[in-house]
């Protein structure tokens, strides 16, 4: 059999040995993927119970999520001694408006405000709305987390623990996904085998620069010196900069091991697919080389071009063998043993289908930069920035 493979190594075109150059990076990854996984897992911080600062939650809200009352009623029932929550709403007519009158009624002995105002400063109105919340805040440590974040009673206590370093400017987490329908399932399955093991393999090697909106734990004078909200407001990747600029500014980003819950609202494929595009050209145009470089990462799809490239050969079965098990083995370290992600558990089989939608999604991520956001058509320029464009010029940019 030795002597088989090196025949068909040697009677290999430049073009397989591209593909099983691909193939071996992949194989590479993957192997650092299982490692930075099985890390996580196994890495148990000590909690300092006496570490309990003042804490304001931050809430932009605009439209409902999937079980908003659920998720937003989450953040009301820590076990922490003093902390604020503030919701705001740029709408006056916004429909999440009766949910949290609802929940400032059903949580009386809570310190919860809801602003609401139109005042905008920039492209993103995510953006304005903070900027809008952070007004009323009472407390130097800021949370910030989606509306459609769901956490445990013990959320506060556990993500504010790295600030006992006065070095680290900001805490993020990673989520686990609640999804119903295939499309969102599909998506789910993505994100915890796919996107978070680059999160885990970059945290082990250099540490992250950037932060997710499931939660981002900042210092109000961190914020202030990257330039406030306002540095911030005509970027599509907001949570991506509130990381960004802190670790540019020298402060440290931490991931912490505390897992929330993202409840994925219910979509059609097509809208699933479109929304992953948008944040697919989003990665595109802020970190290019970056983006460039998931090609090595689609080992999945790299084998069985290999395979089909070799004409079905023995070394084409073996290479596609040995990368399909290192994918798989990494999807199941991660979206399973350490994330314990139910939806994972579930549907680990269709990883290899996710894998391959996702390579299709990385194409279309490399053309393009016109994106449409909440009904509006938007530019993507260089770093991540949105311009407001009109149908005119749509078909220029895109």
């Amino acid at each position: 059999m030795g002597t088989a493979l090196l025949q068909h190594f040697t009677s290999l075109t430049i073009i397989d040995f591209l593909l099983l150059i691909l193939c071996m990076s992949a194989v590479l990854y993957y192997s650092y993927g299982i490692y930075a996984g099985m890390s996580a897992a196994f890495y148990h911080p000590h909690v300092e119970l006496n570490f309990q600062q003042p804490v304001t939650i931050l809430k932009p809200l605009c439209g409902l999520d999937d079980e908003a009352y659920e998720n937003l009623a989450s953040f009301c029932r820590q076990q922490y001694p003093n902390y604020q929550i503030i919701f705001s709403v740029r709408d006056p007519l916004d429909c999440s408006i009766l949910v949290v009158k609802q929940i400032i009624h059903d949580f009386p002995e809570l310190d919860i405000q809801l602003v609401v105002c139109e005042e905008t400063i920039g492209t993103n109105p995510k953006v304005s709305n903070l900027a809008n919340a952070v007004t009323k805040a009472k407390y130097e440590i800021l949370v910030i987390a989606d509306s459609d974040i769901r956490v445990g009673i013990d959320y506060l206590q556990r993500v504010i623990q790295p600030l006992q370093d006065p070095n680290v400017g900001v805490v993020t987490c990673l989520y686990r996904s609640l999804a119903k329908g295939w499309a969102t399932i599909l998506e789910a399955v993505g994100i915890a085998t796919d996107f978070h093991p680059g999160v885990l393999v970059s945290n082990q090697i250099e540490g992250i620069k950037f932060a997710l909106g499931s939660t981002i734990v900042i210092r109000k004078q961190v914020l202030d010196k990257i330039g406030g909200f306002k540095a911030i407001a005509d970027y599509l990747a907001d949570d991506f900069q509130l990381g960004y600029l802190p670790a540019q500014a020298g402060y440290k980003v931490i991931l912490s091991n505390y897992i929330v819950e993202h409840v994925l609202a219910s979509s059609t494929i097509t809208d699933s697919i479109q929304r992953q595009i948008r944040w697919a050209r989003c990665i595109r145009v802020s970190r290019f080389w970056g983006y460039l470089g998931l090609i090595f990462t689609y080992g999945t799809v790299t084998s069985l071009l290999f395979l089909i490239a070799t004409g079905g050969s023995t070394i084409g079965c073996v290479v596609l063998a040995i990368t399909w098990v290192m994918r798989l083995v990494m999807g199941w370290v991660v979206g399973v043993r350490y994330l314990q992600d139910a939806c994972v558990q579930k549907f680990f089989w269709i990883v290899p289908l996710r894998d391959l939608i996702g390579f299709v999604i990385w194409c279309c991520g490399l053309f393009g930069n016109t994106i449409e956001w909440r009904g509006r058509r938007l530019k993507l320029t260089k770093g991540g920035k949105l311009m407001e464009i009109t149908d005119n010029f749509a078909k220029v940019f895109n």
